[in-house]
C-alpha cells in the first residue's frame, strides 16, 4: 500500500468514521464504513459553506443596495455593476478553478476561498467610494466562488453516482437556506449599519467556514471506497473472476466535451435561467418597495418564503432527477422562471408576489441540482471540475446581463416592467434548448467506474 493510502486510512480511523481492514488472505486493504458513508459529511460541509454564502452575500445584496443608495446616492445601475463584475469574475475564474479542483482537490481550494471571503468582508466594511465598492465586492465574490458552488459540486459529483442529484441538491441547498436568515440580516443592518454587519459577517465566515471546508475530501477511491459508499472488490477476487465486473463510466476530456453540441446547449439554457435569478437577486427588494411600498423587513419576509420553496424544490429535484428526464425537468423549470417573473413584474397585491415566490422558488430549486447532475450524466466525473469551469464562461453571461439590463432600463424608464418582461421571455423561450439537446456520442473508450478519476491528474490522497 502506498504512503498516501496509509495516510488516508490513518485519518479515517482517527476521526472514527471508518476503519481500515488488512485482509492478507485476499491480498488487499480496503476501507469499510463503520457508521456512515463519509460522502454525507462532505454534503454537510458543503451545506454549511453554501449557507454562509447565501446568508451573508448572495441574498442580502439587495438589502445592501438599499443602504448604499441611501448613504452614497449611487444609481441602481451603478450598484448592479458590482454584482455583474462578480459574475464576470466567476466566469473567468471558472476554468482555472476547475483545473485547480481536478488537480489539487476541493479542500485546499475551499480553505483558501474561505480566507479570502472572510477578509473581503473586513475590507468591504472600510470602503468609501464606488471604485472601492467594486473592488471589495469582487474580492468577496472570488472567495465565495472558491469556497462554494463549483468546489462543493465537484466534491459531491465525485463521491456520489446513484444518489448524485440528491447529494448535490442537499449540499447546495445551503444557499437557499441562507435566505431564511434574511429577516435577521435586515434587522442587523438596521441596528448596526452595513459596516458593522460586514465585520460581523467576516468573523462568522472565518469561524464557521474554515472547519466546514476541512471536512471535504476529493474522491473516495484513495480510501478504498467507490461512490455512494460501495466497497471496492478485493483485488484477488477480481482477478479470479469471482467478483462482479465493475461498471464502466463515461470519461470525457474537456476538449471532447467542448466539441459536443450538448455542452453548449446545456450551458446556454443554464445562462438563460440565471438571467431571472440574478435580476431578482439584485432588484427584488427595490422593486417591491417601489411597487407596493413594502419595507425592507417585509421584503425580507418574502425572500424567506422564496427560500422555503427553493429548499422544497431542491429536495424534490433530488428525488425527481433519478426518476424523470433531466431535459423535461429543466424545460419545465425554465418556463416556470419566466412565468414567475411576469407575476412579479405586474404584481398589484401581496398574493401575486407570493405566487412569484412559490413558482420561482420551486423552479430554481428543482433546476439547480438536475442541471448540474446532467453534466456528470452526459460527460462523466473524471474531468467534471474543468468541464464545469469552462461551462461557467457561458453561464456567467446570464448572471452578468440580468441585473445590469434590469437596472439600466429602470434608470431610463423609472420602472422594471420592460426589463423584467424581456428577461422573462428569454428564459421561457430558452426552454426549447432542452427539447433539441441530446446525449453526446460517448468516447471510443470507457473506464471502470472505480478508476474514472484516474483520467484526471491525481490529487493528494486527503485532498
Amino acid at each position: 500500500m502506498g504512503r498516501g493510502r496509509r495516510a488516508a486510512c490513518r485519518w479515517a480511523y482517527a476521526v472514527g468514521l471508518t476503519r481500515c481492514l488488512d485482509d492478507r488472505e485476499r491480498g488487499t486493504r480496503v476501507l469499510r464504513s463503520r457508521r456512515i458513508f463519509y460522502g454525507w459529511w462532505i454534503v454537510a460541509g458543503g451545506f454549511v459553506i453554501q449557507m454562509l454564502v447565501g446568508a451573508l452575500l448572495f441574498h442580502p445584496f439587495g438589502l445592501y443596495i438599499v443602504k448604499l443608495e441611501e448613504e452614497f446616492g449611487w444609481s441602481r445601475s451603478r450598484l448592479s455593476i458590482a454584482f455583474s463584475l462578480a459574475r464576470v469574475e466567476d466566469g473567468l475564474l471558472g476554468p482555472l478553478q476547475g483545473w485547480m479542483l481536478d488537480r489539487f482537490g476541493p479542500r485546499i481550494v475551499m480553505a483558501a476561498g474561505v480566507l479570502i471571503f472572510g477578509f473581503g468582508f473586513f475590507a468591504f466594511a472600510r470602503m468609501n467610494s464606488l471604485t472601492s465598492f467594486y473592488v471589495t465586492f469582487v474580492i468577496m465574490a472570488i472567495g465565495a466562488a472558491l469556497a462554494g458552488f463549483l468546489s462543493v459540486t465537484v466534491a459531491l459529483v465525485n463521491w456520489f453516482v446513484r444518489r448524485r442529484t440528491l447529494a448535490v441538491g442537499i449540499g447546495l441547498i445551503g444557499v437557499a437556506f441562507g435566505g431564511l436568515l434574511q429577516p435577521g440580516m435586515a434587522a442587523l443592518l438596521d441596528e448596526v449599519g452595513w459596516r458593522g454587519t460586514s465585520i460581523i459577517s467576516g468573523v462568522v465566515v472565518l469561524a464557521v467556514g474554515l472547519p466546514a471546508s476541512l471536512l471535504v475530501r476529493h474522491r473516495p477511491e484513495p480510501y478504498g471506497l467507490l461512490p455512494d459508499g460501495d466497497i471496492a472488490p478485493p483485488a484477488a477476487a477480481a482477478a479470479s473472476g469471482d467478483a462482479p465486473s465493475e461498471p464502466t463510466e463515461l470519461a470525457f476530456t474537456p476538449r471532447e466535451a467542448l466539441r459536443s453540441r450538448a455542452f453548449w446547449l446545456i450551458s446556454a439554457a443554464h445562462a438563460a435561467a440565471l438571467l431571472v435569478v440574478s435580476a431578482v437577486q439584485v432588484h427584488f427588494v427595490a422593486h417591491v418597495k417601489q411597487l407596493l411600498d413594502y419595507s425592507s423587513g417585509e421584503a425580507a419576509l418574502f425572500i424567506s418564503v422564496l427560500t422555503v420553496m427553493t429548499i422544497a424544490g431542491q429536495l424534490s429535484g433530488g428525488w425527481l432527477g433519478v426518476r424523470f428526464s433531466s431535459r423535461l425537468l429543466i424545460a419545465i423549470c425554465m418556463l416556470g422562471h419566466g412565468a414567475a417573473l411576469l407575476l412579479l413584474t405586474f404584481a398589484s397585491a401581496a398574493p401575486m408576489v407570493l405566487g412569484f415566490t412559490v413558482l420561482h422558488g420551486l423552479a430554481w430549486g428543482v433546476r439547480g441540482p438536475v442541471i448540474l447532475s446532467m453534466r456528470a450524466e452526459y460527460f462523466g466525473r473524471a474531468s467534471y471540475g474543468m468541464i464545469m469551469g469552462l461551462s461557467s464562461l457561458v453561464v456567467a453571461t446570464g448572471m452578468v446581463i440580468g441585473p445590469v439590463l434590469a437596472g439600466a432600463i429602470y434608470d431610463a424608464t423609472g420602472s422594471y416592467e420592460v426589463g423584467f418582461t424581456i428577461i422573462a421571455a428569454v428564459a421561457a423561450v430558452s426552454s426549447l434548448l432542452m427539447v433539441i439537446v441530446s446525449r453526446p456520442r460517448p468516447p471510443t473508450r470507457s473506464v471502470p467506474a472505480a478508476r474514472a478519476s484516474e483520467r484526471a491528474p491525481a490529487a493528494a490522497a486527503d485532498g
